[in-house]
């Protein structure tokens, strides 16, 4: 039993970390967009670009099923959304086997 604890641990942990990718990569995408801070910057570039070949492959097949809605893009918050029903889900399974 502990060993699903610990499993449903790492797997919190990682979806976190992926949450917070998602929240980094939004908020660059906004100051660019804005132009708080220059697109010519180098290092935000280098990230924005490293998080954004990161998140690709699960974004995109969510963009290919939902509908366009323009310049929003809603997929992120499809993807944080899933994540944590997944964890709740997770969660009460690992919950009714203890």
């Amino acid at each position: 039993m502990q060993g699903l604890f610990v499993l449903y641990e790492i797997i919190e942990l990682l979806v976190q970390v992926f949450v917070m990718l998602i929240i980094v990569q939004f908020v660059i995408g906004l100051l660019f967009a804005f132009n708080v801070i220059s697109p010519s910057n180098e290092f935000l570039r280098q990230i924005y670009e490293s998080i954004n070949r990161l998140l690709e492959p699960v974004l995109r097949p969510i963009r290919n099923v939902m509908p366009q809605t323009g310049a929003l893009d809603l997929s992120p918050l499809v993807v944080i959304v899933v994540a944590q029903i997944v964890l709740i889900v997770l969660r009460g399974v690992i919950s009714s086997v203890a």
